[in-house]
């Protein structure tokens, strides 16, 4: 039997334990989870399953259940959550901008390229550095982070409400997971959008092959593989090879309006983890080319702005509304389009 064992591996907000195998020559058929019991150290029946459950285990690159019976010579990978690094978590003096302050919550705008916790490749210049730094004793949420409440991702910009007390965090947990909250944003999509305005409904989980990204699953099993997600979109502009839209979350999964915009055939612009950052749409002439080319210098991200954010407050029970300007980057690149389009009639 040969073993690996590699650092663990980062999905925006997960991380990962990473073991490989392959059996002997003279394996007798035996369950996996049994197998896995036996060669990896502290690996509990319950961590097993889980990782099964998520899609997890591979058996020679395709995945397996709980109850799959290793063979001799099979290859065998699987991916275990790991919990969140505790020791990562320094103060930096980092700017903030916020945008609302209380007692018992703020609201603040992220910028782009700053990643919301530390992680396996990110340990510093975080949200986080930043917010133990700047405020004392935030609660910790179920994942054992300081004061978030969401995240958004590290390319997308916009609005996050962070929780100051053990009640503010307990009272704004509950309203995302009951959909209560109002979250808005503002994409540029490549493609002309063929309606309006439309609700996208899928199944959202990890991609089997590329543990780097999530898409939508179909059929009677779905719902096994993935966690039910909803976006509602409708066309704000329309710029000729791609479209300004606004998308409304029902739900709130990891990469939500990145896979299911794709899922629909109009994937972000310049979204280099879903294939965006691509000429998806458009002419073969070479002036076209250079002017994508530099639609991509000015907008270096996927074209993502978490615009608005609502909730009832914790503690005066007052609906709070927040809007945040489109950033600077993505302004110019929406202008750059909204003035080829122009020239394009």
């Amino acid at each position: 039997m040969t073993t690996e064992y590699t650092v663990p591996e980062e999905n925006d907000d997960e991380l990962y334990e990473h073991h490989s195998f392959t059996a002997d020559k003279g394996q007798a058929p035996l369950r996996i989870d049994k197998y896995l019991m036996n060669r990896i150290e502290n690996a509990t029946r319950n961590k097993i399953q889980a990782a099964a459950k998520d899609g997890s285990i591979y058996v020679n690159d395709v995945q397996v259940k709980q109850n799959y019976k290793v063979k001799p010579l099979d290859t065998i990978r699987v991916l275990f959550e790991h919990p969140p690094y505790e020791n990562l978590l320094t103060p930096e003096d980092i700017p903030l901008d916020i945008v609302y302050e209380d007692d018992a919550l703020l609201v603040l705008n992220k910028p782009p390229g700053m990643v919301v916790h530390p992680g396996h490749g990110n340990y510093s210049g975080t949200l986080i550095n930043a917010l133990i730094f700047h405020f004392d004793n935030l609660p910790n949420n179920s994942s054992e982070r300081p004061g978030l409440v969401h995240r958004i991702d590290k390319d997308t910009s916009g609005l996050l409400v962070v929780a100051k007390t053990e009640h503010a965090m307990t009272h704004l947990a509950k309203q995302f997971f009951n959909k209560t909250s109002e979250r808005e944003y503002v994409a540029i999509v490549w493609g002309n959008m063929e309606d309006d305005e439309g609700r996208i409904e899928g199944h959202i989980g990890r991609h089997p092959k590329n543990r780097l990204q999530n898409t939508v699953f179909e059929g009677e099993d779905a719902d096994e593989k993935g966690k039910q997600a909803v976006t509602h979109y409708k066309v704000i502009e329309r710029l000729g090879y791609v479209t300004l839209v606004t998308c409304k979350l029902e739900t709130g999964r990891t990469h939500q309006i990145r896979v299911h915009m794709k899922y629909i055939g109009h994937t972000l612009f310049n979204d280099e983890r879903y294939g965006g950052e691509r000429i998806l749409k458009g002419t073969t002439f070479t002036k076209y080319k250079q002017f994508v080319d530099n639609c991509f210098k000015i907008l270096p991200r996927q074209a993502l702005h978490a615009k608005t954010l609502g909730f009832v407050h914790p503690t005066s029970g007052e609906h709070m509304s927040f809007d945040s300007p489109v950033p600077a980057d993505m302004q110019e690149c929406i202008d750059k389009w909204r003035h080829y389009a122009t020239h394009m009639q």
